[in-house]
């Protein structure tokens, strides 16, 4: 399954420098606001050690890792959702992402040019505020849309209509929609109008090299943020990881040794959006290839399979699974058989992460 996120947030907090350090792709940064006006897109390989596990005991020409989509909007002002900046340009490309990242300033200096004091709860606000503008505009517009139907009778219709007000009302107070209680049919009420404030959001913490752990008063007022609404929140140094993607590998590895940094940001921050979006990882090893398989947390093995190819997910018959502590443990798969850890799993199966597992389909 695809995965995609937006990495939002005001003019000149370090979008486009997380960006390019989490993708290595060289997005344009700049000491100005609107230095990136076309959202940069990456595809970035999902760092995981379980990989290499598998493929250091089963010979394989391949190893596949999992990838997820990062886009990097534009730097979003207060006013947006009326068109100031770049306006409601920047806000369609959120639409499309799975979660939201919000980038925000937590390190001091006159490095970034920027006239306000730094105000991470303000910052967070103003973008925020302007989410929720622009969701009530699209809600206002179907409210608008269903309104003569409703008067046929239609009782689905009634119950958009229902879903789309209690929306209205949430919005107009300027809360995200994330923070309200909705039920399955609801949801599915709201899907269909790519709502942005209904999205997982990570605040992502941007902080100076010598606050790696997002200790200062700034980023504790992040965190306060985010707990108090149910959301999650990391620190990264986007300077250092640009930094670091930029040496060769001996290099990095000496500074990070010195810097007592065991890893690059990308790993946490992939594993915070897994958690976000409620993924976990299964995994197929055979001669050609070993690769990973994004699914979601309680997903069967037929809908696993189906992750594979559409068609495998009627096809399937039963499931060969075990696990990787498995493989580490026994080193190879027939030790694992021969100690009977190899398990057939039916249809019913709810698939763990870290499982890895063979499919047996029909015609």
């Amino acid at each position: 399954m695809s995965v995609s996120c937006g990495i939002v947030g005001l003019p000149n907090v370090g979008k486009s420098t997380i960006f390019s350090a989490l993708s290595e792709a060289k997005a344009e940064v700049g000491n100005f606001p609107f230095c990136t006006i076309d959202p940069n897109t990456a595809i970035v390989e999902v760092p995981d050690q379980r990989l290499y596990e598998i493929h250091s005991r089963i010979n394989t020409q391949k190893v596949i890792p999992a990838v997820v989509k990062i886009v990097d909007i534009a730097g979003l002002v207060k006013g947006a959702s009326e068109g100031e900046g770049m306006g409601n340009k920047f806000l369609s490309n959120i639409k499309e992402c799975d979660a939201v990242m919000q980038v925000v300033r937590c390190f001091g200096g006159d490095k970034v040019l920027r006239d306000e004091a730094i105000d991470p709860l303000s910052d967070i606000e103003i973008i925020e505020m302007e989410l929720a503008l622009a969701d009530l505009a699209t809600v206002e517009r179907n409210i608008e849309r269903i309104a003569k139907k409703i008067r046929l009778g239609d009782k689905e219709v009634a119950a958009q209509h229902a879903t789309f007000v209690k929306a209205q009302a949430v919005l107009a107070e300027g809360k995200q929609l994330r923070s309200a209680e909705w039920k399955d049919e609801e949801l599915a009420h709201l899907k269909p109008m790519f709502l942005m404030t209904i999205k997982p959001m990570l605040y992502v913490a941007n902080v100076a090299d010598d606050d790696l752990a997002g200790e200062n008063e700034w980023c504790q007022v992040v965190a306060k943020y985010a707990s108090e609404h149910n959301c999650q929140w990391i620190p990264i140094c986007g300077d250092l990881e640009l930094e670091l993607r930029n040496l060769d590998e001996e290099d990095r590895d000496m500074f990070m040794d010195d810097l007592g940094v065991e890893e690059l940001g990308l790993g946490p921050l992939i594993q915070s959006v897994y958690k976000l979006l409620g993924l976990q990882t299964y995994f197929t090893a055979g001669e050609k290839e070993v690769r990973a398989w994004t699914i979601h947390q309680g997903d069967s093995a037929p809908v696993a399979a189906g992750v594979i190819h559409t068609d495998f997910e009627k096809q399937f018959i039963r499931a060969e699974v075990y696990s990787v502590d498995d493989l580490v443990a026994h080193e190879s798969e027939q030790a694992i058989k021969a100690a009977g850890k190899l398990r057939t799993e039916g249809r019913d199966y709810v698939m763990r992460e870290s499982d890895i597992v063979h499919f047996l389909l029909g015609g």
